[in-house]
């Protein structure tokens, strides 16, 4: 099934946000070390139920300021389904490196989404 694994919070202020959802709903955050500011939330135990998200540096355009990561088995594949269903690819594939292949994708209403082909880790537990 592909589901949503991921979703990420876009701010102009990066470290405002990961104060305010810290004090807010008791977030845990870890920067991860990227080529942008990027934090982790972290959940509070190895099996909390829920996903993971980030909150990072607003890199498209406001009014994106949440987005959705959905997890596909064949991202070139989905690709193909996006484009055919009326979407758009906004970005090139790129590879994460020790997750997988990503790329963001706009749907037919504006909204963005990314797409992941992850690669590196057990996608059981997601």
């Amino acid at each position: 099934m592909n589901r949503v694994v991921h979703f990420e919070i876009s701010a102009d202020n990066v470290e405002r946000a990961v104060e305010f959802y810290s004090k807010v709903f008791d977030w845990k955050m870890e920067n991860w070390e990227s080529s942008e500011e990027y934090w982790l939330t972290i959940p509070p135990t190895k099996n909390a139920r829920g996903i993971d998200g980030a909150i990072k540096n607003r890199t498209l355009p406001a009014g994106s300021g949440t987005v959705i990561t959905i997890s596909v088995d064949h991202i070139n594949e989905r690709l193909e389904k996006l484009i055919q269903a009326g979407g758009k690819q906004v970005t090139e594939v790129e590879e994460i490196p020790t997750v997988g292949l990503f790329c963001y994708c706009e749907d037919t209403e504006g909204n963005h989404i990314g797409l992941l082909e992850i690669s590196n880790y057990d996608t059981e537990g997601c």
